[in-house]
């Protein structure tokens, strides 16, 4: 998914018009969250999704990338990321990771969500998993956080990298990265989750990011199946994946893929999101 060309920072009524389309982001992924379970399909997955953004709407952005024509994209296990949503049916202690899109008006939310399916019969696989999918995303909320202080955007990724480094032996996927946000889906510009050499565009209201960090326990290689989509880890190891998109404005930041803002996500690490005026 190529990243489009657009000025980088949004106005204030822009940022405005970005608020109704993170929320039906989110619904979507909300009800994911209450189907998902083992005996469920990831094509039935995305019919959630799908009904979710267009009975409030907007409509599926993923739909409007070139030969993708499915709600959501759903990544099982070792797939890291554009998993296609198909008849493959969930088993109890499956990583999925779950990446949701919707438009309205023009404007466009996306952010992910990784779920572990429990399993009685194997609770270190569940424990595992659990533990690989914590520090995701906390890793993501250290990102956010960076971003309410930072000076200049590729601080972000350097707080994604530390808070994953002090957790253990962990990989950062490097092939795929976070991206601006807006018109369209994917936006300049890049959003690492690992430290660079450039400090990036200035942090200062108008900025619009999805932040989406990728984790696996074990190498940070990949491949893209025979379907073109489908990312997975070349060693086999699991990966897990979350995203949000988050505004920056004159008085703070919104997770304007979250239904508080980000409030909770964020307190912890002592940052207060402020709405959008």
């Amino acid at each position: 998914m190529a990243f489009r060309r657009s000025g980088v920072y949004k106005m204030p009524d822009e940022l405005r018009r970005l608020v109704r389309p993170g929320l039906l982001t989110a619904a979507s992924l909300d009800a994911v969250a209450a189907a998902v379970r083992p005996g469920v399909s990831t094509l039935e997955l995305d019919a959630v999704a799908e009904t979710v953004i267009r009975d409030g709407g907007g409509e599926p952005n993923f739909m409007l990338v070139p030969g993708y024509r499915h709600t959501v994209c759903a990544s099982v296990n070792d797939e890291v990321v554009h998993g296609i949503p198909g008849p493959r049916v969930l088993v109890p202690g499956d990583l999925v990771s779950v990446d949701s899109g919707a438009q309205f008006e023009g404007w466009n939310g996306d952010s992910a969500r990784t779920f572990v399916l429990d399993d009685p019969d194997r609770p270190d696989v569940v424990a595992e998993r659990r533990r690989l999918n914590d520090v995701t995303e906390a890793s993501l909320w250290h990102g956010i956080a960076a971003l309410a202080s930072a000076s200049h955007l590729n601080e972000v990724g350097g707080a994604i990298e530390d808070h994953i480094a002090s957790q253990g032996d962990f990989g950062i996927i490097e092939d795929y990265t976070g991206h601006g946000i807006g018109r369209s889906m994917h936006e300049d510009p890049p959003v690492f989750n690992y430290r660079v050499r450039g400090r990036g565009p200035a942090v200062r209201p108008g900025l619009v990011v999805a932040i989406e960090p990728m984790v696996t326990t074990g190498g940070i290689d990949t491949l893209t199946h025979d379907d073109e989509w489908t990312v997975s880890t070349r060693d086999g190891s699991l990966a897990a994946h979350w995203e949000h998109s988050v505004a920056v404005h004159a008085d703070g930041i919104w997770v304007l893929t979250a239904h508080d803002g980000g409030a909770a996500g964020l307190a912890p690490l002592g940052v207060t999101p402020v709405p959008i005026a």
